[in-house]
C-alpha cells in the first residue's frame, strides 16, 4: 500500500506555495515591479491549481469516496470548508492584484496579511480533509472506483495543463510526497507530459521561488 495518497501529495505543493508567498511578500522590497509581476505570475499559478483541485474534489472524488463508504455528512462538511476557503481565496486574489499594479511595500503587506488567512483556512480544511479521506483513499487505492476516479481527473486537464502540473506539484516535493506521485503516475507519463509541456512552469515560475 503506498504511503501516501495524491491528494495528500498535492496538499504539500499548497502548503509549500503559501508559505514562499509569505516569505517573499514578507521580504518585499517597496517599488521592486519585476519581482511583483514575478510573484503575480506565481500566484495565477497557484490559483488556477486550487481553484481546479476544490471543484475537482467535489465532482470527481466525493463521488469516488461515497462509493467507498464515506458518508455524505462528512462531504457535505468538507464543501462548507471549500466555501470557506473560496471567499479567503477571493480576498487574497484581490489583494494581489493591487500589489501587482502598486509593486508598493503597503501593498505587499496587504496581500501578505490576506495570504496568512487564507493559509489558516486551508491549512484547517486540508487537516480536517486528510483526517477524513486519506485512510480511505489508501486502503482502496486499488479499487475500480479509485481507479476511475485518477482517470477521470486525468481525462479533466489539456496536455499543456497536465504538464503544468506535474511540474508544480514535484517542484520541491518532499521525498515521501515524490514517492506517491511516481508510484501513481506512470513513469512516461511525467517524464513526456511533464518536462515538454512543464517547460511554461519551469520558465514562469519555478524562477520566482529561486529568486
Amino acid at each position: 500500500m503506498a504511503g501516501m495518497s495524491m491528494n495528500k501529495a498535492i496538499h504539500g505543493a499548497f502548503r509549500r506555495d503559501l508559505t514562499r508567498f509569505l516569505d517573499a511578500l514578507g521580504r518585499f522590497a517597496d517599488g521592486d515591479r519585476k519581482r511583483a509581476a514575478g510573484l503575480a505570475k506565481a500566484w495565477a499559478n497557484f490559483d488556477t491549481e486550487l481553484t481546479y483541485h476544490h471543484h475537482g474534489e467535489h465532482d470527481i472524488a466525493w463521488p469516488a469516496l461515497r462509493a467507498v463508504g464515506v458518508g455524505d455528512e462528512v462531504l457535505s462538511g468538507l464543501d462548507g470548508e471549500h466555501e470557506a476557503m473560496e471567499a479567503a481565496l477571493a480576498t487574497a486574489r484581490t489583494r494581489i492584484d493591487a500589489f501587482a499594479s502598486s509593486a508598493t511595500a503597503a501593498d505587499a503587506e496587504a496581500a501578505r496579511a490576506a495570504i496568512t488567512e487564507l493559509q489558516s483556512v486551508m491549512e484547517s480544511h486540508m487537516s480536517h480533509e486528510e483526517q477524513e479521506t486519506e485512510p480511505v483513499f489508501l486502503a482502496n487505492a486499488g479499487e475500480p472506483e479509485m481507479k476511475d476516479m485518477g482517470k477521470k481527473f486525468g481525462r479533466e486537464r489539456s496536455p499543456m495543463a497536465a504538464g503544468r502540473f506535474f511540474a508544480w506539484v514535484t517542484d520541491g516535493a518532499s521525498s515521501d510526497e515524490l514517492a506517491s506521485i511516481k508510484g501513481q503516475v506512470p513513469g512516461p507519463v511525467l517524464m513526456i507530459i511533464g518536462g515538454l509541456f512543464g517547460r511554461g512552469y519551469r520558465r514562469d515560475v519555478a524562477p520566482v521561488w529561486k529568486a
